[in-house]
């Protein structure tokens, strides 16, 4: 990505133009270091784009050596660019796929989860776009 796409990106956040799906940790950590690319679900989706990622703060699907992964708020972005019911990845294993790409994390950033998308309050938003600005500072131009 490029830093103008992480500025675009913040500005969204800004304007409350981005909404978020929670997923249960382990799977964020997956798709931010393991190279997780469908999300399942048992409903499909039509959205595409940018999404913000919000782990859960349930530990029911956590081994040991993973309970001090980030929980409880958004922990990243990712771009949904398409939805299937059959896809040849390891991690496919739902009823749909929402098959993701270009996903990142940021630190996490509190804030409650709730079913499906959703809208995360403002100050969340705002937080992940002082977030997303810090990265694309750090970028090249």
């Amino acid at each position: 990505m490029t830093k103008a796409e992480i500025i675009a990106l913040a500005e969204r956040c800004e304007g409350a133009d981005l909404k978020a799906l929670s997923i249960k940790q382990p799977y964020p950590h997956h798709i931010f270091h393991d190279g997780k690319d469908v999300e399942n679900r048992d409903w499909p989706t039509k959205g595409r784009g940018w999404f913000i990622v919000h782990a859960g703060v349930s530990k029911t699907e956590l081994a040991d050596s993973q309970m001090e992964l980030p929980r409880g708020g958004i922990v990243g972005m990712a771009r949904i660019v398409d939805c299937v019911t059959e896809m040849e990845s390891h991690w496919f294993f739902g009823r749909y796929g929402f098959v993701l790409r270009d996903a990142f994390p940021v630190p996490l950033i509190p804030c409650r989860g709730q079913l499906g998308f959703f809208a995360p309050p403002q100050e969340a938003l705002d937080a992940l776009a002082s977030a997303l600005r810090a990265i694309a500072e750090g970028m090249e131009e």
